[in-house]
């Protein structure tokens, strides 16, 4: 059984490339000429706090919350935002997206968020 073996390059020998060759007179084209310019469409306004729309998940949680004064798992404040029109969904699970949601700002957030974790499923609000 034979192995081939690697040649060391020669470094004595370099390696030039030939110029190209290009047409007399003729321009590279930019990036400009090539693509068509994107259009940018101006930002929708934020909503304020106390407009007649729809709130966030959030917002209708802690308002739920604020109202009822106790502590309450996800599905009963889901049931409670729904039933006062705080908040719509045509989601399968609102209670999960929204367990998901108050468990992602108490992680981010930490002391500074708006709601705390009482129990296995139960929230209140922080202040």
């Amino acid at each position: 059984m034979t192995s081939k073996m690697k040649q060391p390059m020669d470094k004595s020998k370099s390696v030039t490339k030939a110029p190209v060759a290009t047409e007399a007179g003729a321009k590279p084209k930019r990036a400009a000429e090539t693509k068509p310019q994107r259009q940018v469409q101006p930002k929708p306004p934020k909503r304020s706090k106390g407009s007649s729309e729809r709130m966030s998940a959030l917002d209708a949680a802690a308002k739920v919350l604020k109202d009822h004064g106790q502590p309450m798992n996800c599905g009963e404040i889901v049931e409670a935002m729904l039933k006062r029109g705080l908040w719509s969904t045509n989601g399968k699970t609102p209670s999960a997206t929204l367990y998901s949601a108050l468990l992602r700002q108490i992680q981010t957030k930490g002391k500074d968020a708006q709601f705390r974790r009482i129990g296995r499923g139960k929230f209140a609000l922080a202040k």
